[in-house]
């Protein structure tokens, strides 16, 4: 019964998640970088001016958390896991081609994370504990009024954070700790669960601290690694460019364990993960955009798009880097292993091992405190505030869970419902583009 249900979910998410998706996703994508002008580009420096200058201005303004912490927060829920074990997935069964599709999606997704948020802060609400609401369900209900697809994507997007946001991380986490460290997955599991508790107890305000203090740290501890290995291998790094950008329009030829790729192969795995690791388009990174302390929509905008080029441009190509330079991604490995295994083929001892075991802790660990916060907006636009309690402390018990039981069904299902938060939020998007272009216009 339990393999019937797995092929199901697995049948429906190959589905949802199936070319018409992809192309719906990254067409958003191109279709407001036109609207907007390349805005992306022309608007990358300020924005990280905007994201790492704190402006005195914002600490007046309405909201909740600053520039930086929404920023932090969003950052938390989408580094993870597809960092490290996405582009390597990307990279076996697209080969080195998929690089570039996945910076390609990267740089058009900018687009719409600026979109996204430029929304959640025009729509977004004062609940009745005094803390702003604010995200898909709000842009939808009140910019397009349609609140049926409004809630649909609430329903979705709390059921999804139950899945991808927690209980597959924090099995990733004891995983992680088990295999490196032997420590038994029941002990994480329940340290876990209460160091997720300490921090979503106090809400956005406490998710916006910790999450400015932890999400820096660990993308400099695993970039320096990456970095390093990258300066070890710098004689590559010219065959690693050509590799890219010949195999993104050219079929890899099958070497080692590598049982080479069309160029479709490419493009939909670079799409596919890229997509997964950066969430543009997906409407969970608003909802932590619109807890910010902003008067004008497109200055919180700015800030979001910088989330992207972090996650994909950065983050995703030091991994791809790493593999590549390294030479280890025809050796048949997939997934985090592969990256592992390309680590301690560039680093000294046991270095490399450690610094991809403790990329997955953390980056699994900052994603539940990230994505805890959105099922709890999502759950609140369903029930109200009276649901925020009981919710946390559910969350948390499915934080112990997780950490102990098998996941094949969860995976399934929490691929289905993440896939399917995209569709309300992209329909949004489209239909409210003439908004986000006449915000961006008053700003300019």
């Amino acid at each position: 019964m339990e393999q019937k249900i797995l092929e199901f979910f697995g049948a429906v998410s190959n589905q949802v998640w199936g070319p018409p998706m992809l192309i719906l996703i990254v067409g958003t994508g191109i279709f407001l970088t036109v609207r907007l002008r390349g805005l992306q580009f022309f608007g990358l420096w300020r924005s990280l001016k905007l994201a790492f200058v704190e402006r005195k201005e914002s600490q007046q303004s309405e909201g909740d958390i600053s520039h930086f912490q929404a920023l932090m927060t969003a950052l938390a829920a989408t580094v993870g896991t597809g960092n490290i074990a996405g582009v390597a997935t990307a990279i076996t069964l697209g080969g080195p081609g998929a690089l570039f599709w996945m910076w390609l999606t990267g740089l058009v997704g900018m687009a719409t994370k600026y979109s996204e948020a430029v929304l959640a802060v025009k729509y977004r609400v004062v609940d009745e504990n005094g803390n702003m609401s604010g995200g898909p369900m709000y842009y939808i209900s009140r910019g397009l009024g349609w609140k049926w697809l409004g809630i649909l994507f609430a329903v979705f997007a709390s059921i999804a954070a139950f899945g991808i946001g927690n209980m597959v991380q924090s099995n990733s986490v004891a995983d992680a700790v088990a295999s490196h460290f032997g420590v038994s997955k029941w002990i994480t599991g329940g340290i876990l669960a209460v160091a997720t508790a300490l921090v979503i107890i106090g809400g956005i305000k406490s998710i916006g601290r910790v999450t400015t203090l932890l999400v820096p740290f660990m993308i400099a501890v695993y970039g320096i690694g990456a970095i390093i290995v990258v300066i070890i291998k710098f004689s590559a790094i010219p065959e690693v460019f050509s590799m890219v950008f010949t195999n993104a329009f050219s079929s890899t030829a099958a070497a080692g364990g590598f049982a080479g790729a069309t160029v479709m192969q490419g493009i939909r795995w670079g799409v596919a993960r890229g997509v997964f690791s950066n969430e543009s388009g997906l409407g969970s990174s608003p909802i932590a955009a619109a807890a910010a302390k902003t008067r004008d929509p497109v200055r919180q905008a700015l800030v979001s798009m910088t989330q992207t080029f972090i996650d994909t441009i950065v983050v995703c190509s030091l991994t791809g880097f790493v593999i590549l330079s390294t030479g280890v991604w025809t050796n048949g490995q997939t997934g985090a292993p592969l990256t592992a295994t390309a680590f301690s083929a560039g680093l000294p001892g046991q270095w490399g091992g450690i610094i991809v075991a403790l990329g997955l802790i953390f980056f699994a660990y900052s994603t539940l405190l990230g994505w805890s916060y959105y099922g709890e907006k999502a759950l609140e636009f369903l029930l109200g505030v009276k649901s925020i309690v009981p919710y946390r402390v559910i969350f948390c018990i499915f934080v112990w869970v997780g950490a102990v039981a098998k996941l094949e069904l969860v995976w399934s299902v929490a691929d289905v419902f993440n896939g399917l938060m995209a569709l309300p939020n992209l329909i949004a998007l489209l239909l409210l583009s003439g908004v986000i272009v006449s915000e961006t216009k008053k700003y300019y």
